[in-house]
């Protein structure tokens, strides 16, 4: 009977714990919240009728960071004990809603005439990838969207970068000005020696053919860099 009332306690105890936590969130959201009990308090919905707070602290310290766990591909969350394929789901779920909610914003943009409205337009759109990856953003002679499309994977210099398909891409959007955009996923904003020396042959590929580069964006993370504006183009 002891065991009982026991078990009865902390099954007690854990659900108002659980119902403190969301209560909190409801007041302050996520304000004030450690890094663990904001991944406490998702883990929640994944993982009903569980002490979920050590598997928490598991998660950040098996993946480095709290950043990390959100990084981690859903088979290599998986691999920790205490996680199923619904928790690494809801998980992985976090950053790309996050993401489709940021593009969806850039859906009111539809002219891109500063700095402002391009890294705003980007930043969404390569800032969650793991890899590096090359956009190329078209656009008519009034700096109307056309089309953004990812033309390559891969570092941005001579090697990885196929000017003809570049061209042939403005051209099939019937581009005016193009603004090319890769990112960064050392954290180092400022352009590298290659993002320089390919730029200049971007800008001189598509100059040939009456097409202008206008700027190239380099984003990290939730930042950017406009070369344009740092004097590079």
């Amino acid at each position: 009977m002891n065991e009982k009332n026991e078990i009865f306690r902390e099954k007690h105890d854990h659900a108002g714990h659980r119902k403190r936590f969301r209560e909190r969130f409801l007041k302050t959201g996520l304000d004030g919240f450690a890094e663990h009990e904001a991944l406490e308090l998702l883990l929640s919905y994944g993982i009903p009728r569980k002490n979920v707070n050590p598997l928490a602290h598991k998660l950040i310290k098996h993946f480095g960071s709290f950043h990390g766990v959100f990084d981690a591909s859903v088979e290599d969350l998986k691999n920790v004990e205490g996680i199923g394929e619904s928790a690494a789901i809801l998980i992985k779920l976090v950053l790309s809603l996050n993401r489709q909610c940021e593009i969806s914003r850039t859906k009111d943009i539809v002219i891109i005439n500063s700095t402002e409205k391009a890294g705003k337009f980007l930043v969404p759109k390569l800032s969650a990838y793991r890899d590096e990856v090359v956009y190329m953003l078209c656009l008519d002679s009034k700096l109307k969207v056309l089309s953004c499309k990812e033309m390559f994977k891969g570092s941005v210099n001579s090697a990885n970068i196929n000017m003809r398909k570049l061209v042939e891409n403005a051209f099939s959007s019937n581009a005016v000005n193009v603004i090319l955009a890769h990112n960064h996923l050392s954290g180092v904003k400022q352009p590298s020696r290659e993002d320089v020396e390919t730029t200049r042959r971007v800008a001189a590929a598509l100059s040939a053919v009456d097409i202008r580069l206008t700027d190239h964006i380099i984003v990290v993370g939730e930042d950017y860099v406009s070369m344009a504006d740092e004097g590079y183009i």
